[in-house]
């Protein structure tokens, strides 16, 4: 049995990322910690044995987890917690107090929040590595702070990829963009005789997965969009407008009076002449 270790990081001046204390615990059975409350990130990594978790959740709730072997558990800032060891396999458990700029964020990107604190792995394989990190800023306490940060950021790396939660936030960002440009290449173009294929080309993207991305991030198929943005736009110019019915179609993207008439009708349910009757300002 390894003897416990406790240290405190001497250098606090980064930013996006830095270390508070760490150490490891070879705990006896049934023993506790808690309740108590932290000012920064903890997490605990469980290199053997098992043990309890009672945690509070932002409704107030405390919530009972039982955890086992390379599993894990945060607890995040100002969050009241108590965890045990168990009575006849009591854990070991590596641990981690941090915080930064971009700590809530890379830990959003696991799926770890006060709300939802249990670290589980869907990457057997990650799991030696991540110990291999753990141990490298625990013991590494004689070299530089750059160096342990360095591990940090690996173990964090390694950490968010391994999460059975995984957000992938880039790919959730990437998606807002191409959703962005097709939305801007509509309110662009919306009066021209465009086409879905149009949109998807203008985005680099092939229009099926235009599609998906529509139906996910709008809740509504590229057309359905595009005639809703269309039909808004000429209920506008129906309202604060004299131009005629034909030429509030042109201008919207119908060249053809009798296809605009019906598809304002499909919304609206009624003509667009009697739409301007009963909504006109002037």
């Amino acid at each position: 049995m390894e003897p416990n270790i406790y240290r405190v990081f001497p250098n606090e001046s980064y930013m996006d990322l830095t270390l508070y204390q760490y150490g490891r615990e070879t705990c006896t059975p049934a023993h506790s910690y808690g309740p108590a409350i932290r000012n920064h990130y903890l997490f605990h990594f469980i290199l053997n044995g098992k043990g309890t978790l009672y945690s509070n959740s932002t409704d107030g709730q405390t919530h009972v987890f039982h955890l086992k072997r390379h599993e894990g558990f945060l607890i995040s800032p100002r969050q009241v917690n108590t965890y045990i060891a168990d009575e006849r396999d009591p854990w070991e458990y590596a641990w981690i107090e941090f915080d930064g700029l971009k700590a809530k964020e890379w830990l959003d990107n696991a799926g770890l929040s006060c709300n939802t604190p249990i670290f589980k792995t869907h990457k057997k394989e990650n799991i030696q590595p991540m110990i291999e990190e753990l141990k490298a800023i625990i013991y590494g306490h004689e070299r530089s702070s750059l160096y342990q940060i360095g591990h940090l950021y690996t173990f964090l790396d390694l950490m968010v990829h391994s999460s059975f939660y995984y957000k992938n936030l880039n790919t959730v960002k990437l998606k807002e963009v191409y959703i962005q440009q097709a939305i801007t290449f509509v309110e662009q173009n919306y009066h021209l005789d465009i086409t879905i294929e149009d949109i998807a080309t203008f985005c680099n993207l092939n229009r099926s997965y235009l599609g998906k991305l529509f139906k996910e991030m709008v809740n509504k198929t590229p057309q359905q969009f595009l005639i809703l943005y269309r039909m808004n736009q000429a209920s506008e110019l129906l309202r604060f407008t004299e131009l005629s019915i034909a030429e509030i179609g042109k201008s919207v993207g119908y060249p053809n009076q009798l296809h605009f008439s019906r598809a304002f009708k499909n919304i609206y349910h009624i003509p667009p002449s009697q739409w301007r009757k009963e909504h006109k300002k002037f």
